[in-house]
């Protein structure tokens, strides 16, 4: 019975412990990830903007949901694995760059600036991340477990994979 007390009182430390250290870290941080399609840059770009059809490309959306346009903007729901996020397009100009936002509460805030570049019928799709994470517990996470671009090159892969290319992430 007493290894229960210590195991409890192991976690609560662990916890407290997680949650001092991601204190400590910056909010905010900026990642890039770049992929390369043989596609042009049109090709790109639909698939990069055509919301409705996210999760059928997208691996780790279980579906997508249209809310109302901001200011002549599209906004919309994504919802996964871990939860729900609300986005808005804050920025579009065709086809070479696409700015989203995170919009109203969240664990996380921040851009994913989408950069497209063609030469000789290949596309390279940069993204940047500049990003704030408000949860300390998941600002250590994010830092020294998952990193911060393991979302990105998720995505990157898996637009590829819509391709029918299997792609390589760089930063």
């Amino acid at each position: 019975m007493i290894w229960i007390v210590y195991a409890f009182a192991g976690l609560i430390g662990l916890i407290l412990l997680l949650a001092l250290a991601g204190s400590l870290l910056p909010k905010g941080h900026s990642a890039t990830r770049r992929a390369t399609y043989r596609r042009p840059a049109a090709e790109v770009w639909e698939a990069i903007t055509d919301i409705e059809n996210f999760p059928t490309w997208r691996s780790d959306l279980a579906s997508v949901e249209r809310l109302p346009d901001r200011d002549g903007r599209p906004v919309w729901r994504e919802k996964g694995k871990f939860g729900a996020m609300t986005l808005e397009q804050v920025e579009a100009r065709p086809p070479v760059r696409l700015v989203g936002r995170i919009v109203g509460e969240s664990a996380f805030g921040g851009t994913w600036t989408h950069e497209l570049t063609e030469s000789g019928g290949m596309t390279t799709h940069a993204i940047t991340e500049d990003g704030e994470i408000y949860n300390p517990i998941f600002r250590f996470l994010a830092r020294f477990v998952f990193g911060h671009a393991g979302t990105m090159e998720k995505y990157l892969r898996d637009l590829g994979k819509t391709f029918g290319e299997d792609v390589e992430t760089t930063s």
